[in-house]
């Protein structure tokens, strides 16, 4: 493959979309008609150059409108799992020779074919997992931005290594590929995550099984398809495997030829995939690397010295967007007693002004959560809520009918200790913790078994300075809210129980995925 010359010197974040540009307000809208024509299609399972298109189906459904089919996903099997690692492992032996520059080439010709496609993309997640357009914008804005950012890092890395000088000799640090990589990415960022851990694997010279989320997999069929017919990466480098996670998920988990798992999901099923991986299989000569994103209790603490209107502004922004279903989102507002109920009070009055519905309508600000499971979930914490706490808004738990909606729901005097205040919801459920003073509510901001992101709205410059050393996140955000980080700018990833604090999106973030070698010259 003859590689183009590219000026790779320079990163700049995707520019999210004004959909209040008419002529961007038709894209969308025609891309979600050609979209809805796709509706019933159904996806293969891909293995090298075999597309299986037989075999039993489960169907992708709108969360919005449960009636809705948006795709049929033929299931792989435990066999086929296996073919799967088998066919990466030999695609690997080819592939890792393959030039760095040529890796990356596939890459940015990837942020080529997503930035021309973009309105498509961001149609199927508005319908598959009812993100709001400008939600969906977001995350095929932060998926583009990982391709250019990879295809860049995997050449910075790629290159030999400086060495300290040693008399009579040459010392070489290189940058090698680790293997066969199980990728096992969430739903509620089904094009950025699903393709960030894709990309970074292949980039850097492994092969991969992807087995995609069992209620966003049309999206990374449509993700695979790009990759092998119009980047033309080659066969074997990308094997699709839908199916169930306790029977495919287990099988490329435990394969003795699987080399690596990066996942992203919950923290039960983090610690089952970092447990299932440490067992050695016969025939096994490794120790697999995982690399593990989970979950949050993320916190946004106000101090009364605070601007409370920036302050109420983010804690509706990060609590709500995407219907608080991401590990970022803020599920805790610990505020201190003096501006307490000035900050709840603002708060509730935004949060009921919030547009929930149709999220393929462009005013809807909120959709539907994921499916029926999260939707009783989430209910069943609402329940408890209302014995925790004082529910200011929402609280609604009805049968779902026309879709999986619950509205933006907050509690106020929620106790540090209470379940609401410890346990991930992923779900628009806001808990209120009063604090007495900041050193009280820093206390409380680091309570949880988690460490994600958490942010601090204060203009007390010392405060400032205390929440950077001593509260415990991955992501610390000062006077902004806690969600929202940026590939190249905030590099993301938790401590504790939200993972391995993999650092997506960082100049960290691609050697997880390869190992040293040291090579020395005698002159």
């Amino acid at each position: 493959m003859a590689t183009a010359v590219r000026d790779i010197t320079g990163f700049s974040n995707e520019p999210f979309t004004d959909f209040k540009d008419p002529s961007n307000k038709a894209k969308m809208e025609a891309a979600l008609e050609q979209v809805r024509a796709t509706f019933g299609t159904t996806y293969p399972v891909i293995i090298g150059d075999r597309v299986i298109a037989d075999g039993p189906t489960e169907t992708s459904v709108n969360p919005a409108k449960p009636g809705e089919v948006i795709g049929n996903i033929v299931q792989a099997t435990a066999a086929q799992a296996v073919e799967a690692i088998e066919v990466a492992d030999r695609t690997f032996e080819s592939w890792r020779k393959v030039s760095v520059e040529d890796r990356a080439e596939y890459i940015f010709r990837m942020a080529e074919i997503m930035r021309e496609r973009k309105f498509e993309l961001c149609a199927y997640l508005v319908y598959e997992v009812s993100k709001s357009w400008a939600e969906a914008d977001g995350d095929i804005a932060e998926l583009i931005d990982f391709a250019e950012y990879y295809a860049r890092e995997a050449i910075r890395i790629g290159q030999p290594q400086p060495q300290v000088p040693f008399p009579g000799e040459t010392n070489d640090l290189r940058y090698i590929p680790l293997g066969v990589g199980a990728i096992i990415p969430p739903w509620n960022f089904p094009g950025a995550i699903m393709g960030g851990m894709t990309m970074a694997a292949i980039v850097t010279g492994n092969t991969v099984v992807l087995k995609p989320a069992s209620t966003s997999p049309v999206i990374a069929a449509v993700f695979v398809r790009m990759l092998l017919e119009d980047a033309g990466l080659p066969k074997g480098v990308v094997n699709f495997l839908p199916g169930p996670g306790a029977d495919i998920g287990d099988t490329i988990v435990d394969h003795p030829r699987t080399r690596f798992i990066a996942f992203t999901g919950s923290k039960q099923v983090g610690l089952r995939i970092y447990e299932r991986a440490a067992k050695v299989h016969p025939g096994q000569i490794w120790l697999k690397r995982t690399i593990l994103e989970m979950g949050g209790k993320d916190s946004i603490v106000v101090d009364e010295t605070a601007d409370i209107e920036k302050a109420a502004e983010a804690i509706v922004a990060a609590a709500f967007g995407f219907q608080g279903q991401k590990c970022s989102a803020c599920s805790r507002a610990i505020v201190v007693a003096d501006v307490y109920d000035a900050v709840v009070e603002k708060v509730v009055e935004r949060t009921k002004k919030l547009t929930i519905g149709d999220p393929s309508q462009p005013g809807t600000y909120m959709g539907a959560v994921i499916d029926p499971k999260a939707f009783n979930k989430i209910r069943e914490y609402i329940d408890i809520g209302k014995k925790e706490g004082r529910l200011l808004a929402g609280g609604e738990t009805g049968e779902a009918k026309d879709g999986y909606f619950i509205p933006p729901t907050i509690f106020a005097d929620i106790q540090p200790d209470a379940r609401l205040s410890q346990e991930e919801i992923f779900g628009p459920v806001l808990a209120f913790i009063k604090a007495k003073d900041y050193d009280d509510a820093l206390e409380i901001a680091n309570n949880t078994e988690y460490g994600l992101t958490g942010a601090v709205f204060t203009s007390d410059e010392t405060r400032l300075e205390r929440a950077t050393e001593d509260f415990h996140v991955g992501n610390l955000y000062l006077n902004r809210k806690c969600t929202g980080a940026l590939v190249g700018v905030q590099p993301f990833g938790g401590f504790n129980m939200s993972g391995t604090d993999s650092k997506a999106g960082g100049p960290d973030y691609l050697l997880l995925f390869t190992q040293g070698k040291s090579v020395t010259k005698r002159l």
